[in-house]
């Protein structure tokens, strides 16, 4: 055998060593449970024979970890370029060191340079103690590349195996988390040491599961079934997003936009005006082929955010939801709606916000854990916006509650309500009871006198018609008439620049 060929045949058993990771033993027993191995879940992710492989024999310690547990590289998704990871458990348990920070440092690097969606799996037991210090470095420096790399470019974390104690926090610092359900575990500090320091009993579930992280913590975005799952959540979001902030989303504009009322949309709105609507059919009326891609779905359920395409633009959702809490605003309500609109902001996508709310949800509990604070957030998140904004108001829009969803004062480029809108301080039912409590104690019926003057209050003092008359709202629509006005005026915003006084950064309520 020749020399050449007797390094060929190196570069070959080197190169199938390191796809087998921890051994064919650990691959197959993964299988067993229905898990990709690091590079099958790539591969998988990116088109077929696109993704590229950097720093595979990178190797650090004694025990030479076949690419010291990480593998990183670049691929194409639906012919876009990506920077991609993820972490290897059948080596070392995916454990963080010197090495391993380094190989996903230099790919968060690669994805800034070339302005490249970053997309991570994250699958690891958390540092590594035997190397101690320089672990923790290697977590500071991915972390602080997390936040260079916040508002350059997209940033999704799939977390498909344990994400544990520092590991937790480079997801955090992401855009979107992306979760299986069954295998999955995130959390800092597991029942063992909770038990020990607080002597309170709890499981993983509890504390760590994409149940807790998705419907309580809201942590996570997206829940997957499996890794399958999981990656066609994360091309199904990369479609509606941008690769990097200097760039439109993905918009597919329709050539010809059609003047079409949708009789449709009447039939949603409820007979009683104190009938709950559900705004899910309102929303899916209002996108193309009613394709929906909701965020956050499982928490903070009474208010909705998403991505859709109206007419072939790409849009973001943020619509109250009255089936749940009469779709007031709370704490967790206001950071959802907040954290959309600014990723949605940076990332050039035109703001669709629909509004049927009574308020911020009254309480001791909201109270003390700082509502008007939580409520700030929105309201600072839709001023700062400089997106398209368009905002439709279909119901009831009282109190402060109608200024943190994107009133004119706000900032929205086109603000259309509907006939049944209702824009007053508070609702008529309360308003009646400060205004006219004389009339109705002195009333033979008070509660015959409180309808009629109920009535009269909706009729003079919220009707949509007198906010359009001092300006406060650009046209007042049919509900038929919604989907092709909104695409009508996305159309002619695409084009807006709006520019703001030169700063470092605004100092946003956290």
């Amino acid at each position: 055998m020749s020399l050449e060929a007797k390094l060929a045949a190196e570069l070959r058993s080197r190169r199938e060593a390191i796809r087998h990771g921890g051994g064919l033993g650990k691959l197959a027993a993964r299988r067993e449970k229905g898990l990709m191995s690091a590079r099958e879940r790539l591969e998988t992710l990116c088109q077929p024979h696109t993704f590229q492989e950097s720093g595979a024999h990178v190797r650090a310690g004694e025990k030479g970890l076949p690419a010291d547990g990480v593998v990183v590289g670049t691929g194409f998704i639906d012919g876009r370029l990506v920077a991609v990871l993820s972490q290897d458990f059948t080596v070392a348990a995916g454990t963080l060191g010197k090495a391993h920070a380094m190989k996903i440092v230099e790919i968060m690097r690669q994805a800034k340079k070339i302005g490249a969606p970053l997309i991570a799996f994250q699958d690891s037991g958390g540092a590594r103690i035997q190397e101690g210090v320089d672990a923790l470095s290697g977590y500071g420096r991915v972390f602080y590349n997390n936040v260079l790399l916040s508002g350059v470019v997209p940033q999704i974390a799939i977390i498909a195996g344990p994400c544990a104690g520092g590991a937790a926090y480079s997801p955090a610092l992401m855009d979107f988390i992306i979760m299986t359900e069954d295998n999955a575990r995130m959390f800092i500090t597991g029942p063992e040491v909770i038990k020990a320091v607080t002597g309170r009993d709890t499981t993983m579930d509890e504390i760590g599961s994409a149940a807790m992280h998705s419907q309580i913590s809201g942590n996570v975005h997206l829940v997957a079934r499996d890794d399958n799952h999981a990656i066609h959540l994360a091309r199904e979001l990369l479609s509606y997003l941008p690769s990097n902030n200097t760039e439109d989303p993905p918009h597919r504009p329709n050539v010809d936009l059609a003047q079409i009322d949708d009789e449709g949309m009447n039939d949603l709105i409820p007979e009683d005006p104190g009938e709950a609507m559900d705004v899910r059919p309102i929303i899916e009326r209002l996108l193309d082929r009613g394709d929906f891609m909701e965020i956050h779905g499982g928490w903070a359920q009474n208010l909705m955010v998403g991505f859709g395409r109206i007419e072939g633009v790409v849009v973001g959702i943020v619509a109250n939801q009255p089936t749940v809490r009469a779709g007031a605003l709370d704490i967790d309500a206001s950071d959802k709606a907040s954290r959309f609109v600014r990723f949605c902001n940076i990332f050039n996508i035109p703001l669709v916000t629909l509004v049927d709310v009574p308020g911020f949800l009254p309480g001791v509990e909201q109270e003390r854990g700082g509502i008007i604070r939580h409520g700030a957030k929105m309201l600072y998140a839709y001023a700062a916006a400089t997106v398209p904004k368009l905002t439709i108001i279909m119901r009831k829009a009282y109190g402060g509650s109608y200024l943190a969803m994107c009133a004119q004062e706000m900032g929205a480029d086109c603000v259309y309500a509907w006939p049944s809108a209702q824009i007053a301080v508070m609702g008529a039912e309360g308003a009646v009871k400060i205004l006219y409590r004389k009339e109705i104690a002195a009333a033979e019926d008070p509660g015959a006198k409180s309808a009629e003057l109920a009535a009269h209050y909706r009729a003079e003092f919220a009707s949509p018609y007198l906010s359009a008359a001092h300006g406060y709202v650009t046209d007042v629509i049919d509900p038929a008439e919604t989907r092709w006005m909104v695409a009508l005026s996305l159309r002619k915003l695409l084009a807006k620049r709006e520019l703001r006084p030169p700063k470092k950064h605004g100092n946003n309520p956290m």
